[in-house]
């Protein structure tokens, strides 16, 4: 899934917490790298998409909106302030909810389709052998090599 680092960068880790919120961090990376022709295009078409679209769902804005916003310079806490005061305020409360659900999303989750659509990315990048792979965060973190294969 990744693409060749000699060209592109990988985004931030989705463990990099904006304000206390996981993935936030990670959407905004993709975004600016994207526009500055740096994102591999293996992420071009989940962009908005999948944790992109969920986030911004869950927030309550607009991945267009934001989007317009990043560009435009804003850094990420400032676009986390926007974003509480356009969407929704989540609570503390909210946010760790919102951090339980997104770093365990892919494992044993059958029912949805995520543990699937997770060893699908496991396959398209040789790693169908690491058993220990369960999450989509830690998919993200051995394929973008922050962790050894």
């Amino acid at each position: 899934m990744a693409a060749s680092p000699l060209f592109m960068k990988y985004p931030r880790s989705a463990f990099d917490r904006t304000c206390g919120l996981l993935y936030f961090a990670r959407m905004t990376d993709k975004i600016r790298l994207h526009a500055a022709g740096e994102l591999g295009p293996d992420y071009h078409q989940n962009l908005g998409e999948g944790f992109d679209g969920r986030i911004c769902r869950w927030l309550r804005i607009s991945y267009a909106d934001l989007r317009d916003r990043v560009l435009a310079g804003a850094t990420d806490e400032e676009l986390f302030a926007w974003a509480t005061t356009t969407g929704r305020a989540p609570t503390e409360e909210d946010i760790l909810f919102w951090n339980k659900y997104a770093s365990k999303a892919g494992w044993r989750d059958e029912d949805i389709g995520s543990t699937a659509k997770l060893e699908e990315f496991k396959a398209a990048s040789g790693l169908t052998h690491r058993t220990d792979i369960v999450t989509f965060f830690h998919y993200y973190e051995v394929d973008e090599g922050r962790e050894a294969r």
